[in-house]
């Protein structure tokens, strides 16, 4: 019988996705994840009845088409990508460590995998929401249910939580070498698109600055290490710096929202000003996904190639994410252990 009580077990978690690209199985996802308090931050009953009367029930149908689009003969790209970031990691980090995949909704789910970390008896757990930039909607969701889920556990591990690393040197190498393989200087703009978030979970990250006035766009302030506009644009920053991109020469953008009161500027609206002042090849980075996902495929990859075209452009490129490139596995090792590369 293996000892575990000298050996570490990773969590890796990501967002989820459905089980399949199904009605039923679109709508089951949906549900788990948009009443998540956190993520729709509504007083109750109106986040109740804007989910489950009007967005889920609307909006199931739709997604799934979509979902058909982004799926493969493997399965989902997210889950299909987190495995193979296991095993690579596993391999990576050696027989001291054990990692575990699951996901924020659906499968597969934290519960059962913590029950079986729990069962092991690990010595550590180290937990590792792979969201480069924190947001309470994110990062802050994987920790409440997991440390809620631990708290009653008869023995508990040393455990540690992984907040954010946008600015982790390997992670930027990662996405740098990634931006390289499409010749950044060939095109004639940059757009770093982000998922967006309501300005209100911005405004809580920070309630005594407002982001009206923040100078986030042009350097990381105080305030700013955790709140996810701040490391949006540093993130880009770090990106252009290690491209030696001019400021002209790229913008930052979000993308995915609901409703006007999100982060703007809007990616789609990005690209029609660009298309109208006669940019007609732009290519797209998403810094905020480290796996190719609906937002990314879809979107980005297909959504605003039409929109592009449709006002005078050619050609939206998407950069393909950080998925299993070894480079991101090396950095998920530094992340977890600490360790510093060597070159």
């Amino acid at each position: 019988m293996t000892d575990n009580s000298k050996r570490t077990a990773i969590l890796l978690v990501n967002v989820g996705t459905p089980d399949e690209p199904t009605v039923p199985a679109v709508r089951r996802y949906l549900f788990n994840f948009l009443n998540d308090r956190r993520v729709i931050d509504l007083p109750l009953i109106p986040q109740k009845l804007l989910v489950n009367l009007i967005i889920v029930p609307f909006r199931a149908p739709k997604s799934t088409e979509l979902y058909k689009m982004l799926w493969t003969p493997e399965g989902s790209p997210l889950m299909v990508n987190a495995e193979k970031n296991r095993e690579k990691l596993q391999t990576s980090l050696g027989d001291t460590y054990e990692v575990f995949v699951a996901m924020r909704y659906e499968n597969p789910s934290i519960k059962k995998v913590l029950h079986k970390i729990r069962d092991s008896r690990f010595g550590k757990l180290i937990i590792v929401p792979v969201f480069p930039q924190y947001a309470s909607s994110t990062t802050g969701t994987v920790g409440q249910f997991v440390f809620r889920e631990i708290a009653n556990w008869n023995v508990m591990p040393e455990v540690k939580m992984i907040s954010q690393f946008y600015d982790h040197p390997l992670f930027i190498e990662a996405f740098s070498e990634r931006i390289r393989e499409y010749k950044p200087e060939t095109w004639d703009h940059i757009i770093f698109s982000y998922h967006g978030l309501p300005m209100r979970q911005i405004r809580k990250a920070h309630p005594q600055v407002d982001p009206a006035g923040c100078s986030c766009e042009k350097v990381l302030p105080g305030h700013g290490k955790f709140c996810y506009r701040a490391t949006c644009y540093d993130t880009s920053r770090l990106l252009a710096g290690a491209l030696g991109l001019k400021k002209d020469n790229y913008s930052v953008s979000f993308q995915s929202r609901l409703d006007k009161n999100w982060l703007e500027p809007f990616t789609d609206a990005t690209l029609i000003k660009l298309a109208k002042e006669g940019r007609k090849r732009v290519l797209v980075v998403a810094p905020a996904f480290v796996a190719d996902c609906l937002e990314t495929t879809v979107e980005i990859g297909i959504e605003y190639q039409d929109l592009f075209e449709k006002h005078g452009g050619e050609k939206v490129q998407l950069v393909e994410s950080l998925n299993d490139h070894p480079l991101w596995i090396e950095a998920l090792k530094e992340i977890i252990t600490g360790t510093a590369h060597s070159a």
